[in-house]
């Protein structure tokens, strides 16, 4: 079972709520809103497309990427133990990026 479907409610919660936003923008573009209006509402969409896109990410990294039971030293162990105490990517792109493993370009392709 792939990470996406073990994560499928959770991911189908933040579309729904995504999806609501995006209505939103609709709404004030068809109501003929100030343009302040509805850039607020894009760029509070845009945030949580990138929260949307920052859990795949995560849920892809831990599952494909990291390792906890690597030697020590190794760069899939730095990385679970960095996604594990700071809780977010970045830390864990840096210690693979430095293995050569992947870069924060390829993984943004991912």
């Amino acid at each position: 079972m792939s990470h996406v479907a073990k994560e499928k409610a959770k991911l189908l919660n933040r579309l729904k709520r995504i999806r609501g936003q995006i209505e939103a923008i609709e709404r004030a573009v068809e109501g003929d809103k100030e343009c302040v209006r509805v850039l607020q509402q894009a760029t509070s969409c845009r945030g949580a497309m990138d929260g949307f896109i920052a859990e795949v990410i995560e849920d892809h990294i831990r599952e494909h990427m990291v390792d906890p039971n690597a030697g020590q030293g190794d760069p899939r162990r730095q990385a679970a133990e960095e996604l594990d105490l700071y809780g977010t990517v970045d830390a864990a792109v840096c210690c693979l990026d430095g293995f050569n493993y992947i870069s924060a370009e390829k993984l943004a392709e991912v």
